[in-house]
């Protein structure tokens, strides 16, 4: 018998953010969001959006809390105690 064991990608840092993961972290700051929400919010493609929060998620910045509905975790931007 095998185990699998998964692993997460480390969060993302304030370098590695794009002006659509800005956008999203700005809303997500603000409460939970839906892709399509932000996708009319932003004017970026629906795709894209769900692509992006993917991301988020698979970083361990943004948690999927139900189908479809997202909330922040970590924002990169912000600096953090243990850093100093």
């Amino acid at each position: 018998m095998s185990v699998t064991t998964i692993t997460r990608d480390p969060m993302l840092e304030e370098d590695d953010l794009g002006p659509a993961d800005e956008a999203l972290l700005d809303m997500l700051r603000g409460g939970r969001v839906t892709a399509p929400y932000v996708a009319d919010e932003t004017g970026y493609s629906l795709q894209y959006v769900r692509d992006r929060l993917g991301r988020l998620v698979e970083h361990g910045n943004a948690e999927k809390v139900y189908e479809g509905l997202y909330e922040l975790v970590e924002d990169p931007r912000e600096e953090h105690s243990s850093d100093n």
